[in-house]
Order: C-alpha cells, then sequence, then structure tokens
C-alpha cells in the first residue's frame, strides 16, 4: 500500500501550538520523573479495558469513560460495523508512537513539527483458523512509515527515532514476549 500525504509548511500557529505542547509535555515529564523519584512505587500504573460480545462477533469496549467497538468483517464472521481487533493493534502502534515520538522529541530539545505514520502488518489467516499449525495467528511482519517535519539535522531525527524505538511501549509488545494469565470464568445458561 503507497500512500501518498500532503505536508504543510509550518505556520505561526503552529509553532505556538509546538511551543504550548512541548511546554505541557516538560511539564509532565518533570512532575512524573520528580514523583518517581519520591517513592518508586509511583511509576507502576494500570490500564484495564472491558468487552462483553454483541453481535455475530463483535465487542462493546469500555477503557476508562471511552467506549468503542471491535468486530470483524463479513469475510471472517462480523458484521462489518467496526475496526477489527488487528487493525486497532495497528492502530494502537501508530497512536503509541507518535506519543513517544511527541513526548521524547519535548525531552531531547528536538523541534518536531509533525509527525504522521503508516503501519501495515502481514497476517496469514491459517493461524488464526488452525489451518496449518505451523503459522502463527499474530502478525508475520509490521512495517512503520514514519514522517517527521521539522527543522532538525536528519541526524538529530535519528537520534530521536532510536529513543522512540527503545521507549514506545506498544512497540514493545509487539516486539518482546509479555506475560499473560487468563482465568476462565463459567456459567450455566
Amino acid at each position: 500500500m503507497s500512500t501518498t500525504h500532503s505536508t504543510s509548511t509550518p505556520t505561526s500557529s503552529s509553532t505556538l501550538l509546538a511551543e504550548d505542547r512541548d511546554q505541557r509535555l516538560g511539564a509532565i515529564i518533570s512532575a512524573t520523573a520528580g514523583a518517581v523519584a519520591e517513592d518508586p512505587a509511583r511509576a507502576a500504573v494500570q490500564f484495564a479495558a472491558f468487552g462483553p460480545a454483541t453481535g455475530s462477533v463483535a465487542t462493546d469496549v469500555t477503557t476508562r469513560q471511552h467506549t468503542f467497538v471491535v468486530d470483524e468483517p463479513a469475510s471472517l464472521g462480523g458484521d462489518d460495523s467496526a475496526t477489527n481487533p488487528v487493525e486497532y493493534a495497528l492502530a494502537s502502534l501508530i497512536g503509541c508512537q507518535v506519543v513517544t515520538y511527541r513526548f521524547w522529541a519535548s525531552r531531547l530539545g528536538i523541534r518536531l513539527d509533525d509527525v504522521a505514520i503508516d503501519v501495515v502488518g502481514d497476517l496469514d489467516v491459517r493461524g488464526f483458523f488452525g489451518l496449518d499449525d505451523d503459522v502463527r495467528a499474530g502478525f508475520e511482519e509490521i512495517r512503520l512509515d514514519v514522517r517527521l517535519t521539522g527543522p532538525e539535522s536528519p541526524e538529530r531525527y535519528a537520534e530521536l527515532h532510536a529513543a522512540v524505538d527503545a521507549h514506545c511501549p506498544v512497540l514493545d509488545l509487539f516486539t518482546n514476549p509479555t506475560a499473560v494469565t487468563t482465568t476462565v470464568h463459567t456459567a450455566v445458561a
């Protein structure tokens, strides 16, 4: 998939937005560093989601005060009422990369006017459907196309990219094993 995106020249309002964002992020980074230095237990946070099944194979998901639907296209048994789970996983990777680029640009003092990311994941459905046990159920490969806009040198943006790769939580989920514990509860209907 090749997509052409236009990038605009930064205006004074986008410069002000970038400066405001950098100040807010800098304050968050400083406050977090101070709180964790006082008490390392403050570094531990939990995120949670809840989701009952609806429709053919859909799920209504709630996270904090937000709700969204997860479904599959008809070709995978769904009603195509929403984005599917692996598309949300790719979207999560994009979102986390953007946040991490913004935070680390601020932390490293690198001006970043804009960031846009395309991601493509290759998945072989034989793993999901159990048609070939030698094929993994998840993505075999994910490719990110990151476009950074700003006045810094390529070396500074390479430094930023390395920091993002080292600190992006969702990228870490894709590239490292994560312990998962499942508890199944059954009830008679």
